[in-house]
């Protein structure tokens, strides 16, 4: 039996999930049903697999930090965890990963997954994985179909040839309307696409040079000028930006010879909507699905998130309800798949909620903006143990640092002092400056900012543990 590479693709944005999901923070990396992100329990589920390697996870360089402190925390060592420097569809981030493979492990079977759906039936998941496993090694480009539960318009669909077990596929369809979505569940030809893959690393390099020649030129060369930066390896920028930006459906799927597909039935959601998450959670008696401190009355069919208040509904059906520090969505269920354009309105008007959340997290920790007006700003920090902020300069903003809790060490142009619980400092505007936790807990402190402009773009690195210098 064949080593079976798994391959995460964790690039995702989730704009559906907004506003818990946001572009610095996206769904992958939620504890959305559980007490594990999605990332993370999409590694868990592959420890029973038998034959399975370490993972490979592909990222882009705004999340690198994310994604390794949340494998670190489960006990998931990544084999490597590949930076992509600009967005370019799944057919070039999975052609990365192949030629990585057939480099550094002769030819595995890559078992390809989205790291950010769920799946409640985790052992059919791998027995069906097992049962997949020969067809791959002979060569087959395999997909997993989702057995349809409803007439779904928002998937594409995948028509398979009559049959039980591993079979080959007639079509690709794309997302369907109603009227069609209904014949096709009532045919019981066709399945969900569900986005996960299973082949050789070197069949999928082979049908890629014949259909997508372009996408698999500028993978290689992204990959041969790639640079090894600590615990990730970094594609060459200017070759990977010039790859076209397709699907693997496109690129492959649709055009190969070789494609299977295996229906399987594990409880598979790709929680790509407030409804769909409403439609995998515990619900009540009503149908309602609440998360935090909620108080409804007389309602039905909701869905409420509350994240640090009171939440109170009265009188709701078929409502999506969604409140966070900064912002709070309400929808109708028949209307969550438009929740991506309020971001790209929010997007539009240079709105920060589409990105950030009002705590940001940042590779040594995080904070929280708790106050801000026309030249000041207040901000709760938490340093990690052992962690430190670059080396640094402002050139529109002084800062006041009052510690609440922990040991800190200061460093400010020539001065270098430790400050503890109830000490304070000051940071002139143009001063260079580091922050450092040189104690055993967490390192918490304000920050009260002043001047002209404080942006996060005011920043001047000189020296970053994290390689953040500024150019």
């Amino acid at each position: 039996m064949s080593k079976v590479l798994p391959v995460l693709l964790c690039g995702g944005s989730g704009t559906r999930l907004w506003p818990l999901s946001r572009e610095a923070y996206p769904k992958q990396f939620l504890s959305l049903a559980g007490k594990d992100s999605l990332l993370q329990s999409t590694c868990l589920r592959l420890r029973g697999l038998p034959g399975a390697m370490a993972p490979l996870l592909i990222s882009n360089e705004e999340h690198r930090f994310m994604v390794a402190e949340q494998c670190r925390q489960v006990d998931i060592e990544p084999q490597s965890i590949i930076l992509e420097p600009v967005a370019r569809n799944t057919a070039a981030a999975i052609a990365v990963a192949a030629l990585h493979a057939m480099e550094s492990q002769q030819d595995p079977v890559l078992l390809v997954l989205p790291s950010d759906h769920l799946l409640q039936d985790e052992t059919g998941f791998r027995e069906a994985v097992l049962l997949a496993l020969p067809a791959a090694e002979d060569g087959a480009l395999l997909t997993f179909g989702i057995v349809p539960t409803a007439p779904e318009t928002g998937f594409g669909y995948i028509k398979a040839v009559p049959g039980e077990g591993v079979r080959g596929v007639e079509q690709f369809v794309e997302k369907p309307d109603l009227a069609t979505a209904e014949k096709y569940l009532a045919s019981g030809e066709y399945f969900w696409n569900s986005g996960m893959f299973m082949f050789r690393a070197s069949r999928f390099i082979a049908e890629l040079e014949n259909f997508a020649p372009e996408i698999s030129r500028h993978c290689r060369a992204a990959l041969a000028h790639s640079k090894r930066d600590a615990d990730f390896l970094r594609l060459d920028k200017e070759s990977f930006s010039a790859c076209p930006s397709d699907s693997i459906d496109y690129a492959v799927m649709e055009k190969t010879r070789h494609a299977m597909v295996l229906p399987i039935d594990v409880g598979w959601s790709d929680v790509g909507s407030w409804s769909a998450l409403w439609q995998v959670a515990d619900q009540d008696d009503e149908g309602n699905v609440h998360h935090g401190d909620v108080m409804a009355e007389n309602c039905r069919n909701t869905f409420v998130w509350s994240g640090n208040r009171l939440v109170s509904t009265l009188g709701l059906e078929n409502m999506i309800v969604v409140d966070t520090d900064d912002a709070l969505l309400i929808a109708h269920q028949d209307h969550v798949q438009d929740v991506k354009k309020i971001v790209a309105r929010l997007k539009s008007d240079g709105r920060p909620q589409a990105v950030h959340h009002r705590q940001v997290y940042r590779p040594w920790g995080s904070y929280t903006s708790v106050d801000s007006g026309d030249r000041f700003q207040v901000k709760r920090i938490i340093v990690k143990p052992g962690a430190a902020l670059s080396l640094q300069m402002h050139h529109h903003r002084a800062e006041h640092w009052i510690v609440v809790s922990g040991t800190a060490r200061v460093t400010c142009d020539e001065n270098v002092m430790t400050l503890t619980e109830n000490q304070s400092t000051y940071i002139p505007l143009g001063s260079k400056h580091r922050l450092e936790n040189i104690g055993k807990l967490p390192l918490e402190l304000i920050e009260v900012q002043s001047g002209s402009y404080l942006g996060e773009d005011d920043i001047v690195r000189f020296d970053d543990v994290y390689g953040r210098i500024s150019q």
